[in-house]
Parts: structure tokens; C-alpha cells; sequence
């Protein structure tokens, strides 16, 4: 595992978004994958629907058609908002993002997760 520095990515999370919609908003310094797709860097608005491993994610960035994969809620405390990447063969893949009291897996994400973040 690798851990990428916050000038890796950085994130801008609105917080009073998530706690009324189930959606924050994440801003990517560089573009990440999320299965076939590519998220560009910049604001990306994540929202969320469903429990447990029954959830879908849909990951919406600026000027493009969202994206919606199949991902888990996991319930649990995080220090930090970070997003946890993965690179195979030089490409990041998205793995999950921890937000301040649940974690948003992608699911069917290839391989182990590294973090960024502090």
C-alpha cells in the first residue's frame, strides 16, 4: 500500500449536504477511475442510497453524466475525510471515501486500497 500526500487529492466536503441528503461533494486534483469510467479532476458531487451492502453510489463531476456503481456503507468513525485509491498497471482506481462518520465502498473495485489524506 501506498499513501498519497493531500497534494494528491484534495477534498472539500459540505458538510450540511450530507447530513440532509446523503450527498457531499468531493474535489479531485487529478482524475481518478471508477470501473470504465474516468472522474476528471474538480468537484465531484457523491451521493448515496441504500444500507449496508444493498447501497449505490453515484458520483456526479462537474459538465459530465454521473456515475453510478455499486458500492457498501460501512458505519464508523473516521479521523479524517480521505479518499483511498489504488493504482494497477498506472491508473488510480477509486476504492472508497471516508467521510466523518460512514465510509463509501466502491465495490467491485480492483484490488487494495491506498489512502490519502493525513
Amino acid at each position: 500500500m501506498k499513501r498519497f500526500g493531500v497534494a494528491f487529492l484534495a477534498l472539500a466536503f459540505t458538510f450540511s449536504a450530507y447530513a440532509a441528503k446523503n450527498s457531499t461533494t468531493v474535489t479531485l486534483t487529478e482524475p481518478l477511475h471508477v470501473g470504465s469510467a474516468t472522474l476528471p479532476a474538480g468537484p465531484v458531487k457523491v451521493t448515496w442510497t441504500g444500507t449496508g451492502s444493498d447501497a449505490q453510489l453515484t458520483l456526479a463531476p462537474r459538465g459530465q453524466a454521473p456515475i453510478t456503481v455499486p458500492g457498501q456503507i460501512v458505519v464508523q468513525k473516521n479521523g479524517e475525510p480521505s479518499i483511498s485509491t489504488n493504482s494497477v498497471k498506472g491508473v488510480q482506481y477509486l476504492q472508497q471515501i471516508d467521510l466523518d462518520n460512514l465510509t463509501l465502498v466502491v465495490r467491485n473495485a480492483p484490488g487494495p486500497a491506498a489512502t490519502s489524506g493525513n
